[in-house]
């Protein structure tokens, strides 16, 4: 059995019964904190600049990290979260915290059972549709059609 001091990365509920406890690792409760935002209208992306490059890698790999951009501090039966995210312009930024605040603090306290006294959300950036636009694929195919001069044969590219 755990003691308190061995389970420092891991929330401790305890049973109203008497009949144990429940352990819940820290990772748990920013995974639900994270799904939990992400669901929101108007979230683009979870994690600063650097958490998105190393999620887009992850990604690439076929794994996604769901708890990109959350931390959680956990005592014995309360929670706090700090949440980052990059929210798609022209979503009103405050609606769009209060939205992620608000669905953070159901979802942990309905799915993990803990109370939650504070989420802080940090908006780094806004994402702009027009960017991607921007964007262009590494290979594109262009067909060029030349004029052959007198004397020789067509040539097409493709």
């Amino acid at each position: 059995m755990k003691s308190q001091t061995a389970a420092s990365n891991a929330a401790v509920k305890q049973g109203s019964t008497g009949r144990g406890t429940t352990t819940v690792a820290d990772g748990v409760v920013a995974k639900v904190a994270g799904i939990a935002a992400q669901d929101i209208p108007g979230v683009y992306a979870l994690g600063g600049g650097a958490a998105r490059a190393l999620g887009s890698i992850r990604e690439a790999v076929g794994q996604k990290d769901l708890t990109q951009g959350v931390s959680v501090e956990v005592g014995q039966t309360q929670v706090a979260v700090d949440v980052t995210l990059v929210v798609e312009y022209p979503h009103p930024l405050q609606k769009v915290a209060d939205a992620v605040r608000d669905a953070i603090y159901a979802a942990v306290e309905d799915v993990v059972g803990m109370e939650v006294t504070e989420v802080n959300v940090s908006i780094t950036d806004i994402h702009i549709a027009s960017d991607d636009a921007d964007e262009k694929p590494a290979q594109q195919h262009k067909r060029i059609d030349v004029e052959p001069l007198p004397g020789q044969r067509e040539a097409r590219v493709s």
